[in-house]
């Protein structure tokens, strides 16, 4: 593996910058991961108990969670960020900049284009939603009441019709009642590059 090596990035001139790996991780061999870059935070991050499998790299400025899974051949560019428990299918390709929410699930060789709210499952290329990560739910024990909530709330964002703002508006009161579903609205109110559709 390489660890902390110097970021592929043009702008790059020898600064100090780090990379941060959290505890009991497993990181397979022919892994890539890039220190950050003074244009960001300056680090990239790791968290603790991720399961990265061969040849995935990371590239600088990307902040990973706890608890993922990259599975073989995975990639972040730049400044990507991947929350707890989110699964990377194989070669699934992440572009600059995107956001992957907690608890997402892409498919093998995803093209993720645009930043993929939690608890949703992608895949495609480009990468379009496929459901509710339910299955990944209910084994890290969501209550029924938080799965009807967000199968809801699913439906509001990608079943009804609705802009992204009009979404946002009719899911505000669910959030209030349903800590899982304000989760999901913090996520679509800090998304710059659009969401996938």
């Amino acid at each position: 593996v390489s660890l902390g090596e110097a970021p592929q990035d043009k702008k790059y001139a020898g600064e100090p910058t780090r990379l941060e790996i959290g505890d009991d991780n497993v990181i397979r061999e022919f892994c890539t991961f890039n220190t950050g870059t003074v244009q960001d935070r300056g680090v990239t991050t790791i968290g603790s108990h991720n399961w990265i499998m061969a040849y995935v790299h990371i590239a600088h400025d990307c902040v990973v969670g706890d608890r993922t899974i990259f599975a073989n051949n995975a990639s972040l560019a730049g400044h990507a960020e991947v929350g707890d428990w989110a699964i990377l299918g194989g070669f699934t390709g992440v572009h600059q900049f995107c956001k992957i929410g907690a608890h997402v699930m892409t498919g093998i060789s995803s093209v993720v284009f645009k930043d993929i709210p939690p608890f949703v499952m992608a895949s495609g290329q480009p990468a379009a939603p496929h459901g509710l990560n339910s299955e990944g739910l209910k084994r890290r024990g969501f209550s029924a009441e938080a799965l009807t909530a967000l199968k809801r709330a699913y439906k509001t964002l990608y079943r009804e019709g609705n802009t992204l703002a009009e979404a946002q508006a009719k899911l505000a009161p669910e959030g209030v009642k349903h800590a899982e579903v304000q989760q999901l609205l913090d996520f679509l109110a800090r998304a710059e590059r659009g969401i996938i559709r």
